[in-house]
């Protein structure tokens, strides 16, 4: 019973998510950018990817669309995989991973850990690129993108990661955030937390499995590549991105982190093109455009 009420509700959620999503983007013209529609067999699964076509100078983003595991798609995170391709002059590919509660963990993250290295393994056939990709997403994406990155970390090619306001910790952890914006963004806590149970299912939160979704001591951080991570500031997760851009420095990554002061989780896809949104599409495109062989002169 459980089980079906946890799938009617997911189904209203991502209905509701989509119109929100079209609510808020009604009338605003699409960034013009080049798009392919690709499905590949993966370990005898279909997973659609959609294609955004850059510069051949330009490493390959691999994006995670955001929405808890349970909701988002290809559709809901096109806005923004356009305008951040255009700005940044790279190639973009959307992975369109499976979702909870039809399917549990690790099913998103296998889908896109998958489909990464098809597309890492496929890159001199794909959009134009320079041989070099990076790992990005939003949210739930996020999260998908640090394990991604955790798991091709030593894999050829690797030219950083990209998280906008990642989840990379159990909620139970204790996040002052999770209390101070309960309720002041978009994306209440309860629902962050209804979207973690769904997808995490009966695995106890400090079950060893969870290592790879909550990376935690038993994680080195010590070759993760060049990172970027932006956070919002009305938003449950907010210090969960600020205490992982923390321990990347302290592990002596190389890490910039941006925090957005009047933005709400979410923005990438629900706010329209807002001035948060812009932002967040200029931070991710002039960090994207540093050439790989210097450092960046606001990076730590």
């Amino acid at each position: 019973m459980t089980s079906l009420l946890n799938r009617l509700i997911a189904k209203f959620a991502r209905s509701l998510y989509l119109r929100r999503h079209n609510k808020a983007w009604e009338g605003i013209p699409r960034a013009k950018v080049p798009v392919s529609n690709l499905c590949v067999e993966l370990d005898g699964r279909q997973v659609s990817l959609r294609m955004y076509h850059g510069n051949a100078d330009k490493p390959m983003v691999i994006y995670t669309h955001g929405g808890g595991w349970v909701v988002g798609s290809l559709d809901t995170h096109d806005r923004f995989c356009r305008a951040l391709s255009q700005q940044s002059g790279c190639s973009l590919i959307s992975i369109d991973y499976r979702l909870a509660p039809e399917y549990q963990f690790p099913a998103a993250h296998d889908d896109s850990l998958e489909a990464s290295r098809w597309v890492i393994d496929n890159l001199t056939n794909l959009a134009p690129n320079n041989g070099m990709f990076i790992l990005a997403g939003d949210s739930a994406g996020g999260n998908i993108a640090i394990a991604t990155t955790l798991a091709l970390t030593h894999q050829y090619g690797m030219a950083g990661c990209l998280a906008i306001y990642p989840a990379t910790q159990h909620y139970i952890t204790d996040l002052p955030s999770y209390t101070e914006h309960a309720k002041s963004g978009l994306v209440p806590a309860r629902n962050m937390r209804w979207c973690c149970d769904a997808y995490l299912g009966n695995i106890a939160p400090a079950d060893p499995s969870l290592e790879r979704i909550f990376p935690g001591r038993r994680t080195s951080l010590n070759n993760f590549p060049r990172t970027l991570i932006i956070t919002a500031e009305k938003d449950p997760i907010r210090d969960d991105g600020a205490r992982f851009a923390v321990r990347l420095h302290r592990a002596g990554c190389k890490v910039m982190y941006k925090h957005l002061e009047t933005a709400s989780h979410g923005l990438v896809c629900s706010e329209g093109d807002s001035g948060d949104f812009q932002r967040a599409v200029s931070l991710a495109s002039q960090w994207l455009a540093t050439p790989l062989i210097l450092k960046s002169p606001q990076e730590d």
